[in-house]
Order: C-alpha cells, then sequence, then structure tokens
C-alpha cells in the first residue's frame, strides 16, 4: 500500500507569472498578506507622525520659555511701556542711553573680569587635579570624591558657608591669620571693594574646579596608550610628555570647558546677589544683578531699559562664543 501511495503522481501546476496577480486572482488572505508589508514600508518612509509628536512636547517648551522670552525682550528694549497705555516705539534711544550709564559700564568690567580670569585658574587647577587622580595618588577615591562635592551643592548654600568663612570677626580666614600672628593682613574680605571681586573670583573657582576635573580626567583615561607608551619608550620626562602628548591630545576638551565657563561667568548672578548684592560701592556688581536691579528694585516702573541692557549683552556674550570658537578653531589648524 505504501508503495502504491507513493506512486501516484502530484498533480503539476502551470507556473504563473507573478505580474500577472491581482486581487481578484487571489485569495482575500493572500491578497492581505501582500498589501501589509506595502504599507509597513510606506509608514517607515514618511514617520512625520512620530516626528511630531516627540519634537512638539520639546518644541512647545523651548518657544514657550526661552524663544519667546528672548524676542520679546528684544521687541521692549525697542519701545516704551507705558502702564494701562499703548507701547511707543522709540527706536534705538534705550540703547544710546547705556553709553552715559557709568553703572552699567562697571557692571561690563567686572563681569569681564570675572569671565577672563576665572575660566583660567578652573582649567589650571583641574589639569593638576585631574593628573593627581589619573597617577593613582594615596586615596584617590576619597579625593575624587572631596573635589567633586562643591559642585553638588547649590549657590544658596556655598554663598552662606563662604560668607561665614570671610566674616570679619570669627570667620576661618581672619582666624587662621590672627593665629600665625598676621593680625594686619585681616581684613573684611567681602566688605572691602579691592579685595570683594576676587573673593568672589576664588569661591566660583572653588566651586566648579571639580566639575572640570572629572571631565578631564575622563580625557586622560581615554588617551590611546600606544601614543602614552611610545613617549616612555622614547625616554620622555613627565613634564615633556604633559606638555607635548597629554595637553595637545586633551586640548580640544580643555577649549569647550573654557567656552562652557566662559559662558557661565557672562551671567553668573546667583553667587553675587547671595553675597555681595554688587557691593560695596559697586565692585562686585555683575551685569545680570545690574539688570534685575534695574527692572524689579529700583522704583522706576521702567522694563524696557533693562531690557536694552539684556539685549545688548545677549549678543555679546554670543560674539564671545563665536570669537572663541574661531580662535581655538584657527590655533588647532596651524599646530596639527
Amino acid at each position: 500500500m505504501r508503495e502504491a501511495a507513493s506512486t501516484i503522481s502530484k498533480p503539476v501546476l502551470p507556473p504563473v507569472d507573478p505580474s500577472e496577480w491581482t486581487s481578484t486572482s487571489m485569495s482575500p488572505v493572500h491578497a492581505s498578506a501582500m498589501k501589509a508589508p506595502m504599507q509597513g514600508s510606506r509608514d517607515l518612509s514618511r514617520p512625520m507622525g512620530a516626528i511630531v509628536g516627540f519634537l512638539l512636547p520639546a518644541l512647545t517648551i523651548y518657544v514657550a520659555f526661552t524663544a519667546y522670552p528672548v524676542v520679546r525682550t528684544l521687541y521692549n528694549s525697542l519701545q516704551h511701556v507705558r502702564p494701562a497705555r499703548s507701547d511707543v516705539y522709540v527706536g534705538l534711544e534705550n540703547y544710546i542711553g547705556l553709553w552715559g550709564d557709568e553703572f552699567f559700564w562697571k557692571a561690563v568690567t567686572n563681569t569681564l573680569a570675572w569671565a577672563a580670569t576665572a575660566p583660567v585658574f578652573e582649567q589650571m587647577l583641574a589639569i593638576l587635579l585631574a593628573l593627581a587622580l589619573y597617577a593613582r595618588i594615596p586615596g584617590a577615591r576619597f579625593f575624587r570624591i572631596m573635589w567633586f562635592t562643591p559642585v553638588l551643592m547649590s549657590f544658596v548654600v556655598v554663598g552662606i558657608i563662604w560668607m561665614w568663612i570671610f566674616n570679619y570677626d570669627w570667620g576661618v580666614v581672619n582666624s587662621l591669620l590672627r593665629g600665625v600672628g598676621l593680625d594686619g593682613w585681616a581684613r573684611s574680605w567681602l566688605g572691602d571693594p579691592t579685595t570683594a571681586l576676587p573673593a568672589l573670583i576664588f569661591v566660583t573657582t572653588w566651586m566648579w574646579t571639580g566639575f572640570n576635573m572629572v571631565v578631564l580626567l575622563a580625557a586622560l583615561h581615554s588617551l590611546p596608550s600606544e601614543v602614552l607608551e611610545a613617549a616612555e619608550l622614547d625616554n620622555c620626562s613627565w613634564m615633556k610628555k604633559l606638555w607635548f602628548v597629554i595637553i595637545p591630545l586633551i586640548r580640544p576638551t580643555i577649549m569647550n570647558l573654557v567656552v562652557l565657563s566662559f559662558v557661565g561667568k557672562m551671567k553668573v548672578f546667583d553667587l553675587v546677589w547671595i553675597m555681595t548684592k554688587g557691593g560695596p560701592l559697586w565692585s562686585t556688581e555683575t551685569v545680570s544683578t545690574y539688570v534685575y536691579k534695574r527692572a524689579f528694585e529700583w522704583n522706576t516702573f521702567d522694563l524696557v531699559y533693562p531690557c536694552a541692557i539684556a539685549s545688548v549683552w545677549f549678543f555679546i556674550v554670543l560674539a564671545g562664543v563665536l570669537l572663541l570658537s574661531i580662535l581655538f578653531r584657527q590655533r588647532g589648524k596651524l599646530e596639527y
């Protein structure tokens, strides 16, 4: 029986050209199976719904809290806003008034001095600390945590702590100076116009060096070991290896950190407002604190002049970032 069943020939169907297949010549199941891949490929080629769905919340927040305030500030700087009345277009009148504002230029000088010095100190200290951790000094894990801790603190906490440290009567700094017999060096560090701004620069350097240290330490660990081993085989000293090998390799990271620090110092507000509020005698006044005072503290009911200051400073910061980027890029092309 099995041999007889195997000898029965199976019916052979004539070949059919796939181009002649139609939905009418196929069953509903086969037709739907053929259409499904085509519909899926059409959805993947035009995923506009998914793109809009993912981007719309972020774009809404960005437009509402970043783009619109910037545009509104630029618009207000060209107007004269009157309570319960329509705005009056005054053109560049508010900008012209900045030239004769001595307090504005004092704030600009302080802010530029801050932005020019603090990033340099932060990078120098961060490189030294990162190299110490990279060399696996004793207690490296403890020091890594201790040096990074200030970054985790808020400006309010940091400001209050350093106000206590700089206190004239019972502060740590003056107590140490008196303890070693240097009573003449004790002073009101935040009350003296000559030392207030350097004291604030020191505080921000102490606070943000740990952040730069962690980023540079990650850059050091990503260096190619072959290059460092080649320098050691050439009997390269530690200083030469640092200056001619390590620093050039991590230069892009250093430059990015400098730009980030520059932007942060150009808009510094929290620490100044907590510790000195721009005093004494405008010695620590920054552009951000001056804008806030003109807008909300002084009873002038004038919001357009602070808008003009903010607009000018926005373009100055933008120009500074572009200039630093161009300078660093040109220097990299010349060296490599």
